[in-house]
């Protein structure tokens, strides 16, 4: 795939937003500091750059704004620049005032390779408090004009209505607004959206006050949110008069709700701010969300108002450069937040999810009791907490937790021992249950040659043990009026890796059914860390998170220790969670999904490990990423559906977390894997094969 490490090949374009110095009621001035910005964000290889209210002005001129020398200057700073981006390829959003019809405008215009390509027209014009924009300026609903002359442009598209379109690059559709557009209860770029907008720009100037800068976080992440769109603001800077005002030019960079980038504030300087926006993203969110189109339906007549404004750019020369790695940060662990209080909230309601949906089963269902194996591995130890839980959540003694260990043939002394160590510090009814005699029994009525001494480990002898503990469980319940309380997580259930009915596949309520691996290793630590059950379980839950992951089915020459190991023979959790994830919530093409782990696991030195030991932490070539996202694809797609298809019930815990048939994932057993392994075939072997 040439350009494979550019952003530019997987739906991703570089946007800046721009904060220059500006000298009041100085266009030339103005003209050059927005320029020199200009030259930095081409430097990056940005496309698209936004800058404030008014810049070419300064917003903060007030009666000046009537005066012909200025609006003259102005004008005059609008051919400069188009003269300055005639052979460049990035589109500029500047703000000017413009007189249109003997009315004088707030206004950013568009400008592209020379031409002014359109002019928005701010709609709402704040007039109260500190603010008496209507005295200088007309609301965009009292232009006459639809088209208008400018720098030598004729038939330059005018007013609030329009959505420029940037041809040849897929989902890149932007609209402008102004300021207090945005303040308003329904702001004019809740319709553009509707109307196809994915990135929205507001050129604002916006003085600070006390706390102001959280509420424009909130508006922007909300208006973001809200429109599945990029919103970028910028607002003045150094420079704007400080009569009575003062200015910390904050700019940021939204993607749905998400914060991508953000400048410094109150900097006495020009600075510009970079992110790369995921136009597929928007595209497939949109494309899911069936009451986006709905809403959009229910306000046809104003979104069929707007107009299109097409805009040429030629990205062949962006898309020819081997390497232009993300500036965005990817999270390695995208089900587990980097951020430590974060982390502890998402923990929380993960935790407490589950022990609520457990806590309703057991009520509803009648049982007394809950019956559970318990392998000194992490999933059945986090199914344990959470019983354990719910049981003082219901105020009813954990004793009513039937907790068997069942040895097999390849269980190890650590996890036997830590088994115990566990159901006895919870104060559990623990019980041993060795599952080997009725497992021998079963290989020898079905004639499998290790009943007759030979060391013959398939998959029939590792699936016999899976079965045998189910089938005990299963019946353990029966004669203990309870429930088998289901163990496998999310990872699992992706990859299918797990015994199919009488196996770790069934049980009657799966409370880790939609966690991933990597998000309940966390968990065990988060309950660890808070001591949230008696101080003899945390140091017990420490050392199981220390254990090799293993399904312990067969046997090796140390007992000590799992023999099995599961990362060795399908691949780290770390990144089948992630490929998942970025599969499942976004529906993104394996040659993408393998650039976005490039892009977060190329460096083990950099982005966030979130309490990874030192000796564990790794990096993956893209050859590794490549390989293991083959082994994902053909599981996922080919040959587990059937698994997923006929699952226990369980809570679903996070937007990116569920694989139910009756819940977030519908999918028919029997489909291929082939046009996705066709995909990630694009994806080279060697990173040095385009340099």
């Amino acid at each position: 795939m040439s350009g494979f490490f550019n952003l530019y090949n997987h739906g991703f374009v570089r946007v800046a937003v721009g904060v220059p110095e500006v000298r009041v009621a100085d266009p030339r001035f103005n003209t050059e500091k927005t320029l020199e910005l200009a030259d930095q964000a081409l430097k990056e290889k940005a496309i698209f750059a936004v800058f404030p209210e008014l810049g070419l002005s300064a917003y903060s001129n007030e009666d000046l704004f009537h005066q012909e020398a200025l609006l003259s200057g102005v004008l005059q700073g609008v051919e400069r620049i188009c003269a300055w981006s005639r052979d460049k390829n990035i589109i500029l959003l500047v703000g000017a005032p413009l007189v249109v019809d003997e009315r004088l405008f707030n206004c950013a215009l568009v400008i592209s390779l020379g031409t002014v390509c359109g002019v928005a027209v701010k709609s709402y014009l704040p007039n109260y408090r500190e603010f008496y924009e209507a005295r200088q300026f007309r609301p965009a609903s009292e232009a006459v004009s639809e088209v208008i002359s400018i720098a030598g442009q004729r038939n330059v598209p005018f007013g609030a209505d329009l959505i420029f379109r940037v041809e040849g690059t897929r989902h890149f559709s932007f609209y402008a607004e102004i300021c207090e557009d945005l303040w308003v209860p329904i702001p004019p770029s809740s319709y553009a959206a509707l109307a196809g907008a994915t990135v929205i720009a507001n050129l604002s100037a916006s003085n600070v006050t006390v706390g102001k800068a959280d509420y424009r976080r909130d508006l922007v992440a909300n208006q973001s949110a809200r429109c599945i769109a990029a919103y970028l603001y910028t607002a003045a800077g150094p420079g704007e008069s400080t009569t009575d005002l003062a200015w910390d030019g904050q700019a940021l960079v939204y993607e749905n709700g998400t914060l991508l980038a953000e400048s410094e504030r109150f900097v006495q300087r020009g600075q510009i701010i970079f992110a790369d926006i995921d136009l597929n993203r928007l595209a497939q969110d949109r494309m899911r969300m069936n009451t986006f189109s709905w809403n959009a339906r229910h306000h046809a007549s104003k979104v069929k108002s707007f107009r299109s404004i097409p805009i040429a750019l030629d990205l062949n020369p962006y898309l020819s450069i081997s390497h232009l790695p993300l500036l965005r940060d990817i999270p390695r662990f995208p089900y587990v937040p980097a951020d430590p209080s974060l982390r502890d909230q998402r923990c929380y309601e993960v935790y407490n999810i589950q022990v609520a949906g457990l806590a309703k089963r057991i009520v509803s269902s009648g049982a007394e009791n809950v019956v559970i194996g318990i392998s000194g591995g992490l999933d059945s130890t986090h199914a344990l907490l959470v019983a354990a839980r719910t049981m003082d959540l219901l105020g009813r003694s954990r004793s009513c937790i039937k907790a068997f260990t069942m040895p097999g043939f390849a269980t190890s002394e650590k996890t036997y021992k830590n088994a115990w160590r566990l159901m006895k510090a919870l104060e559990v009814e623990a019980r041993e249950l060795d599952i080997r005699p009725s497992s021998l029994q079963m290989m020898k009525d079905i004639g499998h040659p290790f009943a007759e001494g030979k060391a013959v480990y398939d998959v029939t002898f590792e699936n016999v043990q899976a079965g045998e503990r189910t089938s005990h469980l299963f019946r353990l319940a029966n004669l203990k009026n309870g429930l088998v309380l289901g163990t496998g997580d999310l990872s699992e259930l992706a990859l299918g890796w797990c015994t199919y009915g009488v196996g770790d596949h069934m049980s009657h309520y799966a409370v880790n059914v939609s966690v991933p691996k990597t998000l309940i290793q966390h968990l065990i630590r988060w309950v660890a860390d808070r001591n949230i059950f008696a101080p003899e379980v945390s140091p017990i839950l420490r050392e199981i998170l220390a254990t090799e992951i293993s399904p312990e089915l067969v046997p090796g020459d140390e007992r000590a220790e799992p023999s099995q190991k599961t990362e060795e023979i399908i691949g780290p959790y770390e990144l089948h969670d992630f490929f998942n994830y970025f599969i499942t919530r976004y529906g993104y093409r394996p040659s993408k999904v393998a650039f976005l782990a490039w892009t977060a696991w190329r460096d083990e030195n950099k982005g966030s490990w979130i309490d990874v030991p030192v000796e564990k932490r790794r990096s993956y070539t893209i050859g590794e990423i490549k390989h293991w996202l083959s082994v994902y694809l053909y599981r996922f797609f080919q040959i587990s559906q059937f698994k997923r298809s006929c699952i226990p019930n369980g809570p679903k815990v996070g937007s990116g977390g569920s694989l139910s048939p009756r819940g977030d994932y519908r999918a028919p057993s029997d489909s291929e894997a082939q046009v996705w392994l066709d995909d990630l075939a694009k994806v080279p072997d060697r990173e040095e094969e385009v340099e």
